[in-house]
This record gives C-alpha cells, structure tokens and sequence, in this order.
C-alpha cells in the first residue's frame, strides 16, 4: 500500500513562506503525476500544483509565481514551496500521487496564513 506523509505546515504570517514536504513510501517515479491539492472550509478540494514524471509543472492561476513544486528522486520527496502568502492561501494541503486507475492520498497538513 502507498503512503505519502506530508509535513511542514503551520501557523504563518501574510507575505510569509513555507515549505510543505511529502514523502512517498515508494520510487516517485513510479507515478505517472504527483501533486498537491488543498481544501478549504466548506470548498472543494482544488489542485495547486503538480509534477508528472516528465517533470513537467503545472500551477492553478492563484498560486502561480508564488509556489513551487519540485522533487528529489534519491528522497522519495516532493516538495511544495509557498511564498508570498495570503490569507486566501489558508487551508488543509494534501500529497497526492497519481498511477493508471490508481490514487493515493496523504493525511493532509494544515497551513494558516493569518496575522
């Protein structure tokens, strides 16, 4: 069974940073797309990054500029790096690792944007 563990959120301030980490209980590369979604209260869950296993990148229009995705293969990990952040961006984040009719989730991680 795949796990993804997220780590690294937090209670932050507007125009802050953080870096959000998951790690995979398996070779990444294994999937075909991994990403991270978020869930707000009373939202639906949204993509807000991803990476395939080409390493191509995609961003939803409210994060884009301001978060990164990147990986390292040797780790297991894929890392989202946030900047410049807003209260808008307050929500749980979840790992997400896609393979062909399969879909695994991580727990989630928290990130509060507030002053």
């Amino acid at each position: 069974q795949v796990q993804l563990v997220e780590s690294g959120g937090g209670l932050v301030q507007p125009g802050g940073s953080l870096r959000l980490s998951c790690v995979a209980s398996e070779n990444i590369f294994n999937f075909n797309t991994m990403g991270w979604y978020r869930q707000a209260p009373g939202e639906q869950r949204e993509l807000v990054a991803s990476i395939n296993v080409g390493g191509v990148t995609k961003y939803s229009d409210s994060v884009k500029g301001r978060f990164t995705i990147f990986r390292n293969g040797a780790e297991k990990t894929v890392w989202l790096q946030m900047s410049s952040l807003n209260p808008e961006d307050t929500a749980v984040y979840y790992c997400n690792a896609q393979m062909i009719r399969r879909n695994y989730w991580g727990q989630g991680t928290q990130v509060t944007v507030s002053s």
